[in-house]
């Protein structure tokens, strides 16, 4: 199995507080402290009622929503939305698993992959395989 070379996220300021946890292995959330909700791309403010966000450390656990296989790509390349156990559904990547016995609804979770910024190592970068 040929290891996919991932490139570094973008980086902005509403992800950093992830990519710094990232980087010491711990995956974290986004929870509104006005209405509860967790969600999930990084946002300064919750897309649901607009209230002040904190991060919080999550299981690094769910479930595949969805999958699409790009069995042209070299490697073979999986991505997904998977459901995390904390609510969100988060695009993402499917890794180190059998792409022909994936399906929807298995239970998934967290692996870091690493990536790379041209010449440097870039942050962690969140990915899921089969549990």
């Amino acid at each position: 199995m040929t290891e996919t070379n991932f490139p570094a996220p973008p980086m902005n300021p509403e992800a950093a507080p992830f990519y710094a946890a990232a980087a010491e292995g711990r995956f974290l959330v986004p929870r509104c402290t006005a209405c509860g909700r967790t969600h999930w791309y990084p946002r300064a403010q919750c897309p649901f009622c607009f209230g002040p966000v904190t991060w919080e450390a999550a299981s690094g656990t769910g479930t595949i929503y969805s999958y699409s296989v790009m069995r042209r790509a070299k490697p073979v390349t999986t991505i997904a939305y998977v459901t995390l156990a904390e609510g969100p559904t988060m695009l993402t990547s499917l890794v180190d698993c059998d792409v022909d016995r994936l399906r929807i609804g298995q239970a998934v979770r967290l692996v870091w992959k690493p990536t790379q910024a041209g010449e440097a190592a870039g942050p962690p970068l969140p990915c899921f395989t089969l549990v």
